[in-house]
């Protein structure tokens, strides 16, 4: 029937617990059958590794490699809310034994499967990431311990760092329990992604040196603005792990406002550098009774319609998803996501959804569609910068990354509401060769000397860059700048601070006012600037500078005192709107493509197949919108319509063309 219906690959959990069921006794049996079964239909399957699901009798065995939590108590076997298996969340690698086993189960999984028809390639870390309280066993505080030690040398140099003069050993060195913003956690949250991402990369060698003809995938939550410092989420980290990417999304859990999933897209896109990445793992069904969605309205994907569905599919492919994977095909029967996400009837049988699925999916594979995924979206209108150290230390300040993802995800929303194209950008990422593209720097509370280098050598080169208040406030090992801005950038911004305030319980209704008359929301903390070389563009209420332009080297800045990302998260003022519509005009770029109606998100793909507009309508009404080209780009001479009715779609002239777009679908214009 999957084959039937257009589906040509599949993805499946190979359950070590269910797999090895004693010590060296394996039992292959259902996986057999479905690779044969897939083979036969012409599908192939990503194998994905479950060495997070150990077998019964490791848990018993290796009680000392049982995951430890912050408080000391051990995590137990338990069985997947995802899959009635026992196993999860598996055992810390960091012990030497448990590797072993676990080393063992993957290399017979793939000398089994690597020869096999039915295999299409390996998915090496299913929702990259880890429990936020685990490990803290003896093996894994050794590994810590040898982690330290290559990065400070000698324990007088770490004493110094850490504030902790009277270790005598190294052994001395346990990991920290509480959250506070000093260095020996900064230093925790680091060593825990680095030690994740090394084993990531075990994991990919092992399947690379049996089986290196097909290719590593592997997926995560699009969680970097919001979960890497507590959990290990970082998209570029395990991005570069593997040859393709992905990303679990899906709107019942996350909401369906317009901007998060293609958010989401955006960020995964721009974390896998260049290489394709997949939409995972993605909703086709309803949602029942999870935490997530009580409270919400019934339309906000809690149960999934026809519309729904091919909304969610065109939105991935217009933020470049080069693949979708349903995480369910029939739902399951078992467990807290009984009848959750499937296209199909808990029988198997076909339903409505399932018919719109195998529709997309038939428009995706036809030979005449090849050149449209030969092409991909088009470089950014701007950046947002994404800094780590920053959420490391507001997760060690506060307890949660809050302050830092509202940041950043209200930037991209204030920019997206306004039809700009807003990608984000790895600080690593930054070279001083290209400064095409101006960078906005959201809440960059904390900055070490490496990145506010990396901000100065880009600007000089010619780069423009838009930073919100308080840059560099904290450096290296948490510790606050004397001078500020810090690390020297008052040199960069032209500016000094006069005053600062850290009351985001109070500065709720914080604005400021642009010499245009523009009075955008600020809030969180609000820092008073003096110029030194540069000038004074904007006000508090109170009259005192708020936000100060400057020239360096070959490039411009603009600090703004405050952090008008999370005014926009509060406020949703369309004075603010209208402010990152101006900043983006300040830059002097011009976004690519804009629209009568702000509804209806556009984007603009270009490539090997050609230039392609994708005109999105999220809302649950027909639009009727026009789209007009940037001057940036060529002019066309005519359009051919790739997706929708070929009647509803009209040429104005060489820039600008109307379409009549259905409710919660799109229009994709091959543009000739």
């Amino acid at each position: 029937m999957a084959a039937e219906d257009g589906h040509n690959v599949f993805r499946h959990w190979f359950m070590w617990s269910a797999v090895e069921v004693a010590p060296g006794v394996f039992d292959w049996g259902d996986y057999d059958r479905q690779l044969e079964l897939a083979a036969a239909n012409g599908i192939s399957t990503i194998i994905a590794e479950m060495m997070t699901s150990a077998p019964e009798w490791a848990f018993a065995r290796l009680a000392h490699a049982r995951f430890e939590r912050r408080d000391g108590s051990r995590v137990e076997s338990q069985i997947s809310g995802s899959s009635a298996v026992g196993g999860f969340p598996g055992l810390c690698l960091d012990n030497d034994d448990a590797r072993e086993l676990a080393g063992n189960f993957l290399t017979e999984l793939v000398t089994r499967y690597r020869d096999h028809p039915g295999t299409g390639g390996y998915d090496i870390w299913n929702e990259c990431g880890y429990a936020e309280d685990t490990c803290y066993c003896p093996a894994t505080a050794g590994k810590f311990r040898v982690w330290l030690r290559a990065r400070y040398g000698d324990l007088a140099t770490l004493g110094r760092v850490w504030g902790r003069h009277s270790y005598s050993e190294w052994d001395d060195i346990v990991p920290p329990r509480t959250l506070a913003p000093f260095a020996e956690v900064l230093d925790w949250l680091s060593f825990r992604q680095d030690n994740a991402y090394e084993l990531m990369a075990w994991r990919a060698g092992i399947v690379r040196s049996l089986d290196p003809h097909h290719k590593l995938t592997a997926h995560g939550v699009a969680g970097s603005l919001t979960h890497a410092a507590p959990r290990g989420t970082d998209d570029w980290k395990a991005a570069s792990h593997v040859d393709t990417y992905g990303l679990t999304w899906g709107s019942s859990r996350h909401g369906d406002e317009p901007w998060k999933q293609l958010h989401a897209m955006d960020m995964v896109r721009a974390a896998s550098r260049g290489k394709p990445f997949w939409h995972a793992e993605a909703y086709a069904g309803p949602l029942w009774m999870q935490p997530q969605v009580i409270g919400k309205p019934r339309d906000e994907g809690r149960i999934a319609s026809v519309e729904d569905i091919r909304y969610w599919n065109l939105a991935s492919f217009a933020g470049g998803a080069s693949g979708v994977f349903y995480l369910r095909w029939r739902p399951l029967l078992d467990g807290p996501l009984f009848g959750a996400f499937g296209a199909y009837g808990m029988d198997g049988s076909r339903t409505d959804r399932s018919q719109m699925v195998s529709q997309i999916a038939a428009w995706a594979t036809a030979p005449e569609q090849q050149p449209l995924w030969n092409s991909q979206p088009a470089p950014a209108d701007i950046h947002i910068l994404y800094v780590p150290e920053t959420q490391l230390f507001t997760y060690a300040q506060q307890h949660s990354t809050d302050h830092h993802a509202h940041a950043l995800q209200g930037t991209y929303q204030a920019f997206f509401d306004s039809n700009i194209h807003a990608d984000f950008l790895h600080i690593d990422d930054l070279d001083p060769t290209h400064t095409d593209i101006p960078v906005y720097l959201p809440y960059p509370i904390m900055l070490n000397h490496t990145t506010t280098t990396k901000l100065t050598n880009w600007v000089r080169a010619g780069g423009t860059l838009i930073s919100e208040g308080c840059p560099a406030y904290f450096t290296d090992h948490a510790k606050a700048n004397t001078t500020q801005p810090g690390n020297n950038l008052h040199h960069l911004f032209g500016a000094t601070q006069t005053d600062v305030e850290f009351t985001p319980d109070i500065l709720t209704n914080l604005t400021f006012t642009t010499h245009d008359n523009i009075t955008p929301h600020g809030a969180c903390f609000k820092q008073t600037l003096q110029p030194t070389t540069g000038t004074t563009t904007a006000h508090y209420q109170d009259h005192t500078p708020a936000t100060i332009d400057n020239t360096h080297g070959k490039g411009k800045t603009r600090l703004i005192g405050t952090h008008p990302s999370l005014g926009y998260h509060q406020h949703h003022h369309p004075h603010t709107t209208t402010y990152y519509t101006h900043l983006l005009h300040w830059t002097g770029r011009r976004q690519h493509v804009r629209v009568s109606d702000n509804r209806v998100t556009a984007r603009l793909h270009e490539g090997d197949g050609g230039r392609y507009l994708w005109l999105l309508n999220p809302s649950r009404l027909p639009l009727q919108v026009s789209a007009t080209l940037s001057t940036r780009w060529k002019p066309f001479a005519d359009i051919d319509v790739r997706w929708g009715d070929k009647d509803s779609v009209t040429l104005v002239d060489g820039r600008s063309l109307d379409a009549d777009i259905p409710a919660r679908d799109a229009i994709v214009v091959r543009l000739l």
